[in-house]
């Protein structure tokens, strides 16, 4: 009360999203950014934390691609913004160009990237930095503006998101956090290592409130000797393959507890490539003395690199499945595109489960901002649990689709069929999310609201009068039980056209 007296709500606010420890005094560390944004200067990163520079080891030089979000992609703006303070949207207008459209790294940073002793296996995956948050621990706070300093592994991840915006935070509020890799391939000498990064930029900075800017995911892969000397490759990027790849959040006030906007969109381009092998700092004769980069002519001295054997090997496709499942557990049964669902199901005589939402499933944020809670729960509980994950295996075709999909499907008239089936499940949906049992030719014979779903499984169960919901005394999870009948439910009311 105290401090709210002295400060008001807004400075309060402020206060508050410096002290993070939440003792009511700023520590040095905590008034850092504050010390930054004032002066202007930045402090020499601590040397522990980094790499030792070699005077000759190698560098990489990366160049950063942006194309700012559009922002007629945003659902806000069917209203013209209606509503939303200009100030509000001012760090994303205002963010058009990648903050370092070039940098220079040494090699031996990229140390990060390889896998530990017992990770050697292609396709294998393990943490790079590992997830601290799950359904149990929560999230941590929205309000914040100023990254924590990155310490280990996460600091190289830190150097390259900085190229596109100066406050990336390299864990994210959300589970699941961090990022995990695998080997792709492997030589004598050479591993490439398929990555998959989650994180976020907070956009704003005091006086305004905080907005949060979460790119469904990073990947990439990188090509780099065992001993990290030499980078061959590298390349990062958000995948812009389906309408909507980006969550926003932004607060309307002074406290933890504040009124949130949230709205999704698509961001065309966000990557950072290698401009090509990292090379020498400093170049030595055969006689170990040092000697110009550049020939007598004047032109830089050019390296040729041998070429690279590969051993074993896995697809692309292959090892971002392997990182996705690592990532979500409940992605060990596959989730087809729409329209091939149904062929599948067709094909195998099976009915397809089917998950209609606002914002992405197996993208780190798009669900949570959009689908709070439901689309989280469905995918860190139900949807990964053994039983769950069997019966869908055995009897099912999985698919997931943003609305916006369907909307587009069931307006293109080239394919009737598949115009219908668009339809059909649009016909059944609720905001946020519409869990769907249907047969190969569209018709629905189940479904459920996830809002509802959850309320009926926090309920007691003498409490659910519904018999198609009831509980099991097989399975403690209320959740689990409830999901495993739906979808008994539905295989019981599909017997008759099954059959024929």
């Amino acid at each position: 009360e105290l401090a709210l007296k002295s400060l008001g709500n807004e400075g309060l606010f402020l206060f508050s999203s410096l002290d993070t420890n939440k003792d009511l005094y700023l520590s040095p560390e905590e008034f850092k950014p504050i010390a930054e944004k004032l002066t202007g200067v930045a402090p020499t990163p601590e040397s522990e934390e980094e790499e030792t520079p070699d005077p000759g080891g190698e560098s990489l030089a990366l160049v950063a691609k942006f194309q700012p979000l559009l922002m007629e992609t945003m659902t806000k703006s069917k209203d013209g913004f209606l509503g939303i303070s200009h100030v509000a949207l001012s760090g994303l207008r205002n963010w058009t160009a990648p903050a370092a459209p070039m940098s220079v790294l040494l090699a031996r940073q990229f140390k990060a990237f390889l896998p530990p002793k017992n990770k050697v296996d292609v396709g294998d995956p393990w943490w790079i930095i590992p997830s601290e948050l799950n359904i149990f621990t929560g999230y941590l706070s929205n309000n914040r503006f100023y990254p924590p300093p990155p310490k280990g592994k996460e600091i190289i991840i830190h150097k390259l998101l900085s190229m596109f915006h100066p406050r990336p935070f390299v864990k994210t509020r959300f589970a699941p956090q961090g990022a995990v890799a695998c080997i792709q391939a492997v030589s004598s000498f050479y591993y490439t290592i398929a990555f998959r990064i989650h994180a976020e930029f907070q956009l704003n900075e005091p006086p305004d409130f905080p907005f949060w800017f979460s790119p469904g995911q990073f990947t990439g892969h990188i090509i780099l000797s065992k001993d990290s000397s030499h980078v061959r490759e590298f390349k990062l990027f958000v995948p812009n393959n389906r309408s909507l790849n980006v969550d926003m959040e932004w607060l309307y006030g002074a406290s933890e507890s504040s009124n949130m906007e949230v709205d999704i969109g698509f961001l065309p381009q966000m990557e950072l490539e290698s401009t090509g092998p990292s090379i020498p700092s400093v170049i030595h004769d055969e006689n170990g003395n040092v000697i110009d980069s550049r020939d007598p002519s004047g032109e830089p001295i050019q390296f040729v690199f041998e070429e690279i054997t590969w051993q074993q090997e896995i697809p692309w496709e292959e090892a971002a499945q392997k990182l996705e499942v690592a990532m979500y557990p409940f992605k060990k049964v596959s989730y087809l595109p729409f329209t091939q669902a149904f062929e599948r199901a067709q094909a195998e005589k099976k009915l397809v489960h089917s998950i209609l939402l606002w914002g992405a499933l197996d993208d780190h944020p798009l669900c949570l901002s959009l689908c709070p809670g439901s689309g989280r729960t469905l995918r860190e509980t139900v949807l990964e649990s053994s039983p769950i994950l069997s019966l869908l295996n055995e009897s099912f075709i999985s698919s997931w689709s943003l609305v916006k999909e369907l909307e587009e499907l069931q307006s293109n008239r080239e394919n009737e069929f598949h115009s219908k089936l668009a339809e059909l499940h649009l016909e059944k949906y609720n905001f946020p999310v519409e869990m769907i049992i249907c047969l190969p030719n569209g018709t629905v014979i189940h479904h459920i609201n996830a809002n509802y779903f959850l309320d009926i499984t926090s309920m007691k169960p003498e409490d659910v009068e519904s018999s198609i919901f009831s509980f099991s005394s097989n399975f403690e999870d209320p959740s689990t039980a409830t999901y495993l009948q739906f979808l008994k439910e539905g295989l019981q009311r599909a017997k008759p056209y099954l059959q024929t």
